[in-house]
């Protein structure tokens, strides 16, 4: 039976863990927001890394620039092309050990090298780039392509994006499940669901299992078909 249409909305995030790649994969259309505020405190252009048993973070560095510009308006800093090499070795140093680091320093490759400075523009090129391998095939939509629906927030801004996708169900992460009401989204003819990843473990070298590390992690110790077949380790609620 056809589900529908369903829809799924997303900040842009750089390399974002498992989950968001299987909210991509269960929907029709999944629209990032670019008309958005950067928050330097979020996850837009950050994540967690496995390194030596902990958790670390890397970072994408961002030329100085008001806190209130949208993400559209930001740039990678004058200094990416040794900032890059940095994160690179960084990467290799973490993961030269891990059964699939060909596989996953490919993609790392592939993704820093984009030749564009703009922040969403980069992150946006590194999702197709991760939704191409991973084998997903949903609709990837900007959220400025839908049309004006800045004004709004909240609850409000995502019945409004997907009225205008006609969207018959909005799939949103189980965290937002007292954010959202179904009985709002009912009046409007959308049924709310949501996604919730099932437990996940893999092999990190032996070492304490460390849950929702970026997708890298998934890569390099499962490798891309490894990856493609925790796509389908969750639940729609």
């Amino acid at each position: 039976m056809s589900r529908g249409n369903r829809v799924a909305i997303m900040q842009p995030y750089f390399l974002p863990y498992l989950g968001y790649w299987q909210l991509m994969d269960c929907v029709d259309k999944f629209v990032i927001y670019d008309d958005i505020q950067f928050t330097k405190k979020g996850w837009i252009h950050r994540n967690r890394y496995f390194n030596n048993g902990c958790d670390q973070m890397f970072t994408l560095p961002l030329k100085k620039d008001s806190d209130y510009l949208d993400i559209v308006e930001r740039e990678l800093s004058d200094s990416w092309d040794k900032e890059q090499l940095k994160l690179v070795r960084k990467i290799e140093g973490a993961y030269k050990k891990s059964p699939y680091f060909k596989e996953g320093i490919d993609i790392v490759h592939e993704c820093l090298s984009f030749d564009n400075k703009n922040l969403f523009e980069f992150i946006l090129n590194s999702i197709k780039l991760v939704r191409k391998r991973l084998g997903i095939e949903t609709e990837l939509i900007t959220s400025s392509e839908v049309g004006h629906t800045k004004d709004l927030i909240g609850e409000d801004r995502v019945i409004a994006v997907c009225k205008r996708l006609q969207a018959t169900e909005y799939v949103n992460p189980i965290g937002g499940k007292n954010l959202y009401s179904k009985e709002r989204f009912g009046e409007e003819g959308i049924d709310l669901k949501f996604h919730k990843i099932h437990d996940l473990k893999y092999d990190q070298m032996n070492c304490d299992f460390l849950p929702n590390l970026s997708i890298l992690d998934v890569l390099m110790f499962t490798g891309i078909d490894g990856a493609k077949r925790e796509l389908k380790n969750f639940e729609i609620q």
